[in-house]
């Protein structure tokens, strides 16, 4: 059995291929998924996995150099954006911080490898996240 935090082998065998610059999608509930692009769904109730637990297990495998938000995020949840910041913090991570509008992000989506929805049901709760190298 894997020994690790991430237990879930889908996601973590997206994060094990990904290369530098590569980049997944975590989002909540409501965000659209584009057709051609790997879903893998945690979501099995309102909250439930939160978007914030699911980016901390992420950060426990995945070297992030880069973030995108939408700028809708500052304003209408600042609590999911300040916890967005702690949560890179405790990984001892300073990821430079990429802002759009929030069309402009659901189109970035569509060059993911993957999308992970989580059960998060408050708006803008989404990030890409972009792979850094570990050297």
């Amino acid at each position: 059995m894997k020994k690790g935090r991430l237990l879930n082998s889908e996601l973590s065998y997206e994060i094990s291929k990904i290369g530098h610059t590569s980049h997944i999608t975590v989002c909540d509930a409501g965000l659209p998924f584009p057709k051609d692009v790997k879903r893998i769904d945690l979501a099995i109730e309102a909250g439930f996995p939160s978007f914030i637990k699911t980016l901390d297990a992420i950060l426990s495998e995945m070297m992030v150099e880069e973030i995108v938000l939408a700028n809708e995020i500052k304003d209408v949840n600042p609590l999911i954006f300040e916890e967005i910041l702690k949560t890179f913090s405790q990984h001892n991570i300073s990821p430079k911080i990429v802002f759009v509008e929030h069309n402009d992000f659901k189109e970035i989506t569509k060059s993911s490898e993957a999308i992970v929805r989580t059960g998060e049901c408050t708006p803008y709760a989404n990030i890409i996240l972009k792979s850094g190298v570990v050297f």
